[in-house]
C-alpha cells in the first residue's frame, strides 16, 4: 500500500511495474509478447515499458472510446483517435498496459476491442496503480502500487512529459 502523505513518483512505480512484468513474462514463459497501451495514460506508460523490455513488435495503441459501457452518458470527445495494432493479435501473448485500474470498466472495454482484432493466447494486465472501487471482477497481473482512496478522491496521471501523478477531489 502506498503512503498518500508522500508524493507518488512515477519513475519508482514504473520500475516496480517493469520488475513485475519481467517476472510474469518469465513465469508464463512468454517468448515474444506484444504490448498494447490504452489511450492516453496507458500509452504514455507503455512507451516507456516497451523500450525498457526491448520488445520486437511496434507498440499497439488502443482507444476504447466506442467500447465503453458509459458511452451514452459521457458522449464522444471530438478528438477521438482510432486504435492502431500494427501486429496480429491472433494467438499472441499480449501485455495490456493502463495507468489506473479503478472500476474495471476500461479494461473490460479494452478486452472487448482486442478480441475484435483476434483471439490472443493470453493477456497480461499491467497497471501503474490499482486502486479500490472495483465494479467488475478484473484484477491486474502486475502493478506499480495499490492505493486506497477516500470517497470523492481520484488519482490522475498527467503527461506525457513529464509524467506525474495527482490525487484529485471530485464532487460526488
Amino acid at each position: 500500500m502506498t503512503d498518500l502523505t508522500a508524493p507518488l513518483q512515477v519513475e519508482d512505480l514504473l520500475d516496480r511495474l517493469e520488475i513485475e512484468l519481467r517476472r510474469e513474462i518469465a513465469a508464463r514463459e512468454l517468448t515474444d509478447p506484444a504490448m498494447i497501451g490504452i489511450h492516453s495514460g496507458g500509452v504514455w506508460l507503455a512507451q516507456h515499458l516497451h523500450r525498457r523490455l526491448g520488445l520486437q513488435d511496434p507498440l499497439g495503441l488502443l482507444n476504447i472510446s466506442f467500447y465503453r459501457d458509459d458511452f451514452s452518458q459521457l458522449g464522444m470527445h471530438p478528438m477521438v483517435t482510432p486504435s492502431r495494432l500494427p501486429f496480429s493479435v491472433e494467438g499472441r501473448d499480449i501485455l495490456l498496459i493502463d495507468d489506473v485500474l479503478y472500476t474495471g470498466r476500461t479494461i473490460r472495454a479494452a478486452l472487448n476491442e482486442i478480441f475484435d482484432y483476434g483471439r490472443p493466447a493470453c493477456v497480461v494486465l499491467g497497471v501503474l496503480i490499482e486502486r479500490d472501487g472495483r465494479q467488475i471482477p478484473i484484477r491486474a497481473d502486475c502493478c506499480g502500487t495499490h492505493l486506497t482512496l477516500a470517497a470523492g478522491q481520484r488519482v490522475k496521471l498527467t503527461g506525457p512529459d513529464p509524467l506525474q501523478l495527482e490525487i484529485r477531489s471530485v464532487s460526488l
